[in-house]
C-alpha cells in the first residue's frame, strides 16, 4: 500500500514556529493539504468537521494535550481509526508506553528531519 499524499493532514501544536516547520516538512514530503490546530481541543473539533488521513500532534499543550487528544479520538467511533502520530522531546520508556497505551499510531522524538518524519508517516500509513 502506498501513501496518498493528496489526503488532508492536521498538524496540532501550540507554537506557530513549530507549525510552520511541520508544514514545510510535510510539503517537502509531498503533502499539499495541511490544516492546523493550536491544541487538542481545537484539533478534536476540526477532526469532527473534516476527515483527516493523518494527524500529527505535539504532546505538551494546554488545555488538551496530545496524549489526551489520542485518548479522546480513540474513544470516538467517528475518529478512532484516524492515524495519529505524537511528537515530543521526551523519549523515556514511560512516555513511549503511555503513547502506545493511549492508542497513538506512532511517536516521533524531537528534533527530527524531513526524512525521519516521512519514514514514520510511511510506516504508520502503510501499516493500516
Amino acid at each position: 500500500m502506498s501513501v496518498d499524499y493528496s489526503m488532508p493532514v492536521l498538524v496540532v501544536d501550540d507554537y506557530q514556529t513549530v507549525v510552520r516547520i511541520m508544514r514545510n516538512l510535510l510539503r517537502q514530503a509531498g503533502f499539499a493539504e495541511i490544516d492546523t490546530a493550536g491544541d487538542g481541543e481545537e484539533a478534536l473539533a476540526k477532526m469532527r468537521e473534516r476527515k483527516y488521513g493523518l494527524v500529527i500532534s505535539d504532546w505538551y499543550m494546554a488545555p488538551v494535550n496530545g496524549l489526551e487528544l489520542v485518548r479522546q479520538a480513540r474513544a470516538d467511533d467517528a475518529l478512532k481509526e484516524t492515524p495519529i502520530i505524537l511528537v515530543s522531546g521526551e523519549g523515556s520508556p514511560d512516555s513511549l508506553k503511555a503513547a502506545n497505551d493511549a492508542g497513538a499510531s506512532g511517536y516521533v522524538l524531537k528534533p527530527f528531519d524531513s526524512q525521519t518524519l516521512k519514514a514514520k508517516i510511511e510506516t504508520v500509513l502503510t501499516a493500516a
